[in-house]
C-alpha cells in the first residue's frame, strides 16, 4: 500500500485540463483505442458510471477503466445525470455507451444504467474515481463465488497540498478497521457506488431508490442480501483512488477526521445489531 506517495500508475490519467475545450483530439483518440480493445458487443460485465457535471473527471475515469486487464467481456455505460456543464460533449467524443437521466440523483442514474445494461454482472463506478487495471477481475471473481449476492471494494485518497499521503493513509486504515466491524452485521454500510457489484437479474427485481438521497448504494446492497451474502474485496489490486473532495467539504483534514471519529463513536454499539427489515425506498438517513 502507498504510505508516502500516490501510486505511479495514476500519473497517466491526471490530465491538467480543466474544461472540455482544452482536451486535444489525440487524448480522445488514445482513450478510444484502448476502449475498442476491451469492450464487447456481448458483455458479461456492465460497468455503470454515473456523472453529474464531470466534464474532465469523466475523462480521467474512463481512461483508467480503458486500461483494464480483464478476462471478462465488458461494456462501459456512462449515465449523464442531468449535467449542466459539458459532460455530454466529453461523452460524445468517447467510445462508451451513454444515456441521459433527467431525474437528479445517484439512484435514478444507476437505475437507468442498469436497465440499459447487457451484462450478467453490474459493476458500479463513480466519475471522479480512478480504477486500477485489475479492478474488474478482482470484483467479478468475488461476485462469482457461490452464495454471494453483492460485493464491494476499498478506496484510497489521492494526496494533494494540505492532504499529505501519510495522513490519508492513517485515515484509510481507521476506515478499514471500522469497515471490518460493520461487515459482521451491517455490511451494506460499506457498499459505496464507487466500487460495488451485483447480479443484474437480482438488481432489476429490487431497483434503486428513485429520488435524490445518499445511501442508494447501501440500500440496494441491503435488499440484495435476500439473494445471498455480501463479500468484501480487500485486495490492494482492487483499491479505487479518488480525490479528497469529501474531506475538503468538511473543512480540512483535521475537521474531517474529528467528524468521522465522533460519528462512528456515536453509532459504534449499533454495528453489532442487524437492521430490522424495512422499506429502503421510503426510509430516511438517520
Amino acid at each position: 500500500m502507498n504510505v508516502f506517495n500516490n501510486p505511479k500508475w495514476l500519473q497517466q490519467f491526471q490530465f491538467s485540463y480543466t474544461r472540455f475545450e482544452e482536451v486535444p483530439g489525440f487524448v480522445f483518440k488514445s482513450i478510444n483505442s484502448d476502449l475498442d480493445k476491451i469492450q464487447s458487443a456481448d458483455p458479461l460485465v456492465s460497468i455503470i458510471v454515473s456523472a453529474w457535471n464531470e466534464e474532465v473527471n469523466i475523462l480521467r475515469c474512463v481512461a483508467s477503466l480503458a486500461k483494464s486487464k480483464t478476462t471478462s467481456p465488458l461494456e462501459i455505460i456512462v449515465v449523464n445525470n442531468n449535467s449542466t456543464d459539458k459532460t455530454g460533449q466529453t461523452l460524445d467524443q468517447l467510445h462508451v455507451r451513454t444515456v441521459f437521466q433527467g431525474i437528479q440523483g445517484w439512484g435514478p442514474a444507476r437505475q437507468l444504467g442498469m436497465e440499459k445494461a447487457k451484462g450478467k454482472y453490474i459493476l458500479l463506478a463513480d466519475a471522479d474515481c480512478y480504477y486500477p487495471e485489475n479492478w474488474v477481475n478482482e470484483m467479478v471473481a468475488a461476485l462469482q463465488r457461490d452464495g454471494v449476492a453483492c460485493v464491494y471494494g476499498r478506496y484510497a485518497f489521492i494526496s494533494e497540498p494540505g492532504y499529505p499521503r501519510w495522513k490519508l493513509f492513517l485515515l484509510e486504515q481507521m476506515k478499514n478497521i471500522i469497515a471490518e466491524v460493520r461487515h459482521f452485521k451491517r455490511p451494506y454500510l460499506n457498499a459505496y457506488g464507487m466500487s460495488m457489484g451485483y447480479v443484474r437479474e437480482h438488481g432489476m427485481k429490487i431497483g434503486f431508490v428513485m429520488h435524490k438521497i445518499r445511501g442508494e448504494d447501501g440500500r440496494m446492497c441491503f435488499d440484495l442480501m435476500q439473494y445471498g451474502g455480501v463479500k468484501q474485496v480487500k485486495s490492494v489490486k482492487a483499491i479505487v483512488w479518488t480525490n479528497p473532495r469529501s474531506l475538503q467539504r468538511d473543512g480540512g483534514f483535521g475537521k474531517a477526521l474529528s467528524n468521522r471519529i465522533i460519528k462512528e463513536m456515536r453509532r459504534f454499539s449499533s454495528m453489532f445489531i442487524p437492521h430490522r427489515p424495512h422499506d429502503t425506498k421510503t426510509s430516511t438517513n438517520e
